[in-house]
């Protein structure tokens, strides 16, 4: 048994921390979802993430060079809502939190609550949910030649919240983003 940390390959949330064996690393290999070892059934078994209990699936396995240890990264289908606390240590920074509110938005477009504003965005479709994110832009906009620093601020969080509906709708999350930027930066 060699001890496996699984990470969220959008955010890098530990979501858990395992056993596995060399047979369970050659059984993600060709399922392609994340398993770990339960010493209580003697049995590889696929770890459920989310709040509809979705196996996750193997973005990456990193073994360490002398096998001592793994690093699984995974995708999980959908939000990992309450995976952003591992072991009481919270694993949110501010920057982190877009990830946090980009789940909150999943959950709401999954749901659909009556009375949420987040509802009505989605149920106005991409129309309005794109004029949404072009009237907040524009509002940035004009705080930024004409308003205070904490109005900008505002505006241009109203737009990047707005954005992130957008985002939910197309099957998109703000990691995406960040991967993309991240490769133009190199």
């Amino acid at each position: 048994m060699i001890p496996a940390c699984v990470q969220d390959a959008r955010n890098n949330k530990v979501l858990r921390i395992g056993f596995v064996r060399p047979e369970t690393i050659e059984l993600m290999n060709k399922s392609k979802v994340v398993s770990l070892y339960n010493p209580a059934t003697q049995k590889d078994e696929p770890v459920l993430a989310g709040e509809y209990n979705d196996e996750m699936a193997v973005s990456a396995i990193n073994e360490a060079s002398d096998k001592s240890s793994v690093l699984i990264m995974a995708e999980p289908k959908g939000s990992t809502t309450g995976a952003n606390q591992f072991l009481g240590n919270k694993n949110v920074q501010d920057l982190a939190f877009l990830s946090e509110l980009q789940d909150f938005i999943e959950k709401r477009h999954a749901e659909m609550p009556e009375g949420s504003y987040t509802t009505k965005l989605f149920k106005g479709g991409v129309n309005k949910m794109t004029k949404k994110v072009g009237e907040e832009t524009i509002e940035a906009i004009v705080e930024a030649i004409n308003g205070s620093t904490d109005q900008f601020v505002y505006e241009c969080s109203d737009m990047i919240y707005h954005l992130i509906v957008l985002l939910t709708s197309k099957g998109l999350r703000i990691e995406d983003l960040a991967r993309e930027l991240k490769a133009r930066h190199k």
